[in-house]
């Protein structure tokens, strides 16, 4: 007689030996979209290829969400769900050993954890169906009823702490959070834990954010893998079944406004005294939302701008021609509201300066100019070509339509990408970064030059 471990031990063999299915072979990629009765909307891309299931549930709950006497209470609540779950339904408790061990046993795996935006809980395991009910039954159970043990999140809050205090011993911590900061003012995403925020925190805090952020009207479900629309809809009606259910066609109850990024008014900068062997030098601003319709054109700007490492303008201007610092980049990170543009490089403390100097040079003349012909082509050809390396595999894919889910992207989202990145032009770029980008009042913060 054959165990369940060993069922999966062995399925695993089997998929691993197969090896890696690349939807990027796919002519296109279709996704099922419904919404249950509970009001959880589910997200299926159909992926037959190993008896395989990636699961992604997002919730309205991330550090957003965390008041501002208790920051870091969405990842300290994330944190604790793998400690344990509470007993009910004639079933035992068990502690974080046990669930381990339980996962351990089925050849799944299941995480919580919080970002800023949201709280995503994801669940893997193989589709037979003996093994994917019990998989899902456990997660159902630790999705609905993590036990909250205050004796293991006081230690972890010591962890915590300590973990803190080290980071702010590192110059490129304390750059990032002066830079955020000055970037996002009294907006939640320059939020910070800090160890009086920590010690402000409590188990019966983490009960009360769950119950109020984890239920079955606020989900959105992305799944990945050997299920139809069917299967897929019974596993997501296991997974929410735990948690308290509406009454059907109720709506969901409504959460606190979160108020949009307020734009800079005018530029600032900080030097922070600092011993480092580097000077760590950011530039930046609130940059836009992820739904933006100028997404692609400020993609595709960015990597000529500083995105697209060795071949930048700013690697060519800073590190190529001065030799000023080995790298130097920019990136846009949106999310529901606008996240930060950031320009980045570590320099000689006694280079900052000119470093500094001819990055703002740089930023400022690509937001007038926009790319040449040439940099715009190239960059089309590197994204274009390299779009199946997004998703080939169930991971990545996962990924996507969870990212779709989110933000409310069109279904053909992936299908249309390539075609919206080569349809673009030198004037939509530039006139995107016109519209987001404002050089003459951007935050800036130099950590470790010295004076």
């Amino acid at each position: 007689m054959y165990t369940t471990k060993f069922i999966a031990f062995r399925a695993l063999l089997a998929c691993l030996a197969a090896g890696f299915y690349l939807q990027s072979a796919q002519a296109s990629i279709a996704i099922e979209q419904w919404t249950q009765a509970s009001g959880a909307q589910v997200f299926l891309a159909t992926s037959p290829a190993i008896p395989m299931v990636d699961v992604q549930l997002d919730f309205d709950a991330g550090s957003r969400r965390d008041p501002p006497a208790q920051m870091g209470l969405a990842s300290s609540m994330a944190g604790q769900i793998s400690n344990g779950v509470r007993a009910a339904n004639g079933e035992a408790a068990l502690d974080e050993n046990a669930l381990g061990e339980a996962w351990a046993d089925l050849g799944a795996s299941f995480g919580a954890s919080a970002s800023t935006d949201r709280l995503s809980f994801s669940l893997r395991s193989l589709t037979y169906p003996d093994l994917l009910q019990k998989a899902a039954q456990l997660a159902a159970r630790q999705i609905a009823l993590p036990a909250f043990a205050a004796p293991l999140w006081e230690r972890d809050r010591k962890r915590s702490i300590a973990a803190l205090a080290e980071a702010n011993t590192k110059p490129a911590t304390v750059a990032g959070r002066a830079f955020a900061k000055a970037v996002y003012g009294r907006h939640p995403y320059g939020y910070e834990p800090t160890a009086q925020s920590l010690q402000a925190i409590s188990v019966a805090d983490m009960q009360a954010f769950h119950m109020a952020s984890v239920l079955p009207c606020r989900a959105k479900v992305s799944i990945v893998g050997a299920l139809n629309k069917t299967q897929a809809d019974a596993l997501v009606s296991t997974l929410l079944a735990r948690l308290p259910q509406g009454a059907q066609g109720a709506a969901c109850p409504a959460l606190p406004a979160v108020p949009e990024v307020a734009p800079l008014t005018q530029a600032s900068e900080q030097r922070i005294a600092f011993h480092s062997a580097q000077a760590h030098v950011y530039v930046g601003q609130p940059g836009y939302a992820r739904r933006d319709a100028d997404f692609f054109a400020l993609t595709v700007g960015n990597y000529v701008l500083g995105g697209g490492g060795f071949v930048s303008r700013l690697t060519a201007e800073v590190r190529e021609k001065r030799g000023l610092s080995y790298s130097v980049y920019s990136y846009f990170n949106p999310g529901l509201h606008a996240g930060a543009f950031s320009l980045g490089l570590q320099t000689r403390p006694d280079q900052a300066a000119q470093a500094l100097q001819v990055a703002r040079e740089v930023l400022a003349k690509f937001v007038r100019e926009g790319p040449t012909e040439a940099e715009l082509q190239a960059a089309k050809n590197n994204l274009i070509g390299g779009f199946g390396l997004r998703i080939d595999s169930n991971r990545k894919l996962l990924d996507n339509i969870a990212n779709i889910a989110w933000n409310g992207l069109p279904l053909s989202y992936l299908d249309t990408w390539t075609q919206q990145v080569d349809k673009l032009t030198v004037a939509d770029i530039k006139a995107a970064f016109a519209r987001k980008l404002q050089p003459e009042k951007m935050a800036t913060v130099v950590l470790g030059a010295g004076e």
